[in-house]
């Protein structure tokens, strides 16, 4: 996995501006490979669409990614014909290195991206791409499997993206509804920061870019679609299945041995409220007393049941002991992620450690707890002992939630991070192309990206 990622930091979001007549605030990239037919309905269809219900200035970009039929020679008559199309042609394949490349690219604040068949209905395109215009979301995706969706397509298809989606949310808990909707946007600001920490170059590039973007904290907004499944499809299912089983694999791994930064990625933006500054609140106290107690009371029923459990063949010392033991790993566990929002594996152990010193705290008040019962009653009753224990794991508990809350999981001001380091300058991308008309970004080779004219393209080549 890439650990570096783009210069700056995310400005607060905002409305943009309409900018000059001249400047589009929209470019739709139409990625492409041998589509010499359905490229030029498909180029038409949406200008029209777009002059007539979009009202901002707006760019076609037909992205052809190493195409060896007429496509390239289709994409630069519509480029010539119609002001608002603009082409690039990729020397090599790859739906996510054509998007990242004219992305990276273009000047237009608002990125979006269709498939060519225009299985996704248009009206949804301006629903899209308002939440970015407005300064609301950071992404925005089409999903076809919101309630609202109306998708007609077949029992195969169906069930490989449910199966694939479910994938997702069970392995990267992913919370996004459809990752291979192809019809998204990102703001460029966004994108600049984003893009490079993406590796896939293929159809995984979609589900990567979400999954980053969601352990990032930025917002996606989803959009329900109408969508039609184009029986003339030329993706290969099987191999494209496999490939993005292969780039969750990598994903999931990169998570769970903490390769990816996610500490880095975490809230690239200043405006998020929750990192305000408020006169006179302890910052999170109120919420975490919550989240604190919700715990507590979920694992003071855990450790009475192990006890019960470990009693019927121990006695009362060695089952407080081993119940108190595995309740307190539970009971860290769920506090660091759920109480004090600490994610990732980093200082997992440590805290875990400190954790069992609280335990031996706890333990301590407990057994002496018993101990002093054995010593009053002799032989005391299990209602009693129990009466006993909660009493006990009560004092214990509030003295828990004092060392959590000040020693294991101390609170970390946005002072403690350093911002300039989350955006280090990364030496292979070059951040004049993104303002530029010829573009340079290096990913694994080297691609150039210049607008192709009728005059570049030998007939002979496009037979």
């Amino acid at each position: 996995m890439r650990t570096d990622s783009s210069p700056g930091t995310l400005p607060a979001r905002e409305h943009l501006p309409a900018g000059d007549a001249g400047t589009p605030v929209l470019d739709v990239v139409i990625p492409v490979y041998n589509e010499e037919k359905d490229l030029q309905p498909c180029v038409l269809r949406l200008h029209e669409h777009l002059t007539r219900t979009f009202p901002y200035a707006f760019r076609i970009t037909v992205a052809d990614n190493a195409s060896t039929d007429r496509t390239p020679l289709v994409a630069a008559r519509l480029e010539a014909e119609i002001p608002e199309v603009a082409h690039f042609r990729l020397e090599q394949k790859g739906r996510g290195r054509a998007l990242r490349t004219v992305w990276s690219a273009s000047d237009a604040p608002v990125l979006a991206y269709m498939d060519v068949d225009l299985s996704t209905d248009l009206n949804a395109l301006l629903p899209l791409v308002a939440p970015l215009i407005s300064g609301h979301s950071d992404l925005a995706i089409g999903s076809r499997l919101a309630r609202a969706s109306r998708v007609v397509r077949g029992p195969k298809r169906e069930f490989i993206s449910r199966t694939y989606n479910l994938i997702l949310r069970g392995s990267l808990q992913a919370r996004f509804s459809d990752a291979q909707c192809g019809f998204k946007a990102i703001r460029r600001d966004v994108a600049q920061v984003l893009l490079p920490l993406v590796e896939d170059t293929g159809w995984f590039f979609d589900t990567e870019m979400l999954v980053l973007a969601e352990r990032a904290g930025l917002r996606i907004h989803e959009v329900p679609v109408d969508w039609v499944d184009d029986p003339d499809s030329t993706v290969h299912i099987v191999r494209t299945a496999t490939d993005d089983l292969k780039g969750v694999w990598r994903i999931g791994r990169a998570l769970a041995t903490g390769s990816l930064p996610l500490d880095r990625l975490t809230r690239p933006f200043g405006d998020d409220p929750r990192d305000r500054e408020i006169t006179d609140v302890p910052r999170g106290l109120a919420r975490q007393l919550v989240g604190f107690c919700v715990v507590g009371g979920l694992s003071t029923l855990f450790y009475l049941l192990l006890y019960s459990v470990f009693r019927q063949f121990s006695g009362s010392q060695i089952a407080n002991a081993l119940a108190l033991l595995v309740s307190a790993v539970a009971n860290t566990a769920a506090n660091r992620r759920l109480t004090f929002g600490v994610r990732g594996r980093g200082g997992a152990v440590r805290h875990q450690a400190q954790g069992l010193v609280v335990f031996a705290i706890g333990l301590a008040l407990t057994s002496g707890s018993l101990a002093a019962l054995n010593t009053a009653t002799g032989n005391p009753a299990h209602s009693t002992e129990l009466a006993v224990l909660i009493a006990a794991n009560l004092a214990a508990t509030v003295l828990r939630f004092l060392l959590f809350r000040a020693w294991v999981f101390p609170d970390q001001s946005p002072s403690s991070y350093d911002t300039q380091a989350v955006y280090e300058t990364q030496a292979a991308y070059d951040t004049q192309a993104v303002y530029g008309t010829q573009a340079t970004y290096d990913t694994q080779a080297t691609l150039r990206l210049q607008p192709v004219r009728p005059h570049d393209i030998d007939p002979g080549e496009s037979r």
